[in-house]
């Protein structure tokens, strides 16, 4: 998803990626690599015994490794039905070098590729159908009923950023959470056919927080921002779903400040316009 990082870290996780290759018995299959945000993350399509997968590695301090993100999809393996269309989890080892701890895991490999390829905001409009929107809207609303005690959003957070990052007093209780995947933007789902993928840090959050995560990612878009509106209306129209929207707002405000999304800004200060007047 995104570009690849300094020399020495690349050079790090490349040669844990083929550690990690070794010893889940997979051999890697073409130059092809998939970096994440900063290099935290390296993943490579592989051939295993039985076909074809794809093999990502995760890379934290040693001293940070482990904990919610790092059993997340173990847990999505485990609880997540079917309706909800994603890369099954084949294979999982974990371990630490020097000062790096690292998680590889094995999946079934997607070749459909992502709609976004290198960040989550949408550049242009995808050309998707009916059939992947009521997929993706049936996905939702599955997601939302599985039973979990992992958190993706916090209270404690919101009602500490919501008014710094608004800048308007507003009441931060949330009025009704469910499960959400966490992390719902174009480069975390495939099309055509509807693959959602990372599924670290699902769990629970205000209810609507996927559809008004997807939908600030479109804001550049303005005729998919529509038509997530429309597809999604049954969702974001709401008042759960107005307040799930202020909350992605705030987060994506915050990333700002640390020169994330930048382009994001505008468009995102003025629908919290449009919304609180």
């Amino acid at each position: 998803m995104y570009s690849e990082p300094e020399p020495n870290t690349a050079e790090r996780m490349r040669e844990a990626h083929s550690t990690a290759a070794t010893v889940l018995g997979v051999t890697p299959n073409g130059s092809h690599e998939s970096w994440g945000w900063r290099g935290r993350t390296l993943s490579r399509p592989v051939t295993t015994t039985s076909g074809e997968g794809w093999l990502r590695l995760v890379s934290a301090p040693a001293e940070k490794a482990g904990g919610k993100l790092w059993e997340g999809p173990q847990e999505a393996e485990r609880l997540v039905p079917p309706a909800v269309p994603r890369p099954r989890l084949r294979g999982r080892q974990t371990w630490t070098e020097r000062e790096h701890g690292y998680l590889a895991e094995l999946y079934d490999r997607v070749t459909v590729p992502t709609i976004a390829t290198h960040e989550p905001t949408l550049r242009k409009a995808p050309d998707l159908n009916d059939a992947w929107w009521d997929e993706l809207s049936t996905a939702l609303d599955a997601i939302a009923t599985v039973p979990s005690d992992r958190v993706a959003v916090r209270q404690e957070y919101l009602d500490r950023a919501m008014p710094q990052y608004l800048g308007i007093p507003i009441d931060t209780k949330v009025p009704a959470w469910t499960t959400a995947h966490g992390d719902l933007h174009w480069a975390n789902l495939t099309g055509p056919t509807l693959t959602v993928l990372d599924w670290e840090g699902w769990g629970a959050a205000p209810a609507g927080y996927d559809a008004a995560l997807l939908f600030s990612y479109s804001l550049l878009v303005p005729d998919t921002a529509a038509e997530i509106r429309r597809r999604l209306g049954h969702i974001l129209d709401t008042p759960a779903g107005r307040f799930a929207e202020l909350v992605v707002i705030t987060e994506l405000l915050q990333t700002t400040t640390r020169g994330d999304n930048l382009e994001l800004e505008g468009p995102l200060r003025g629908r919290l316009s449009e919304m609180t007047g």
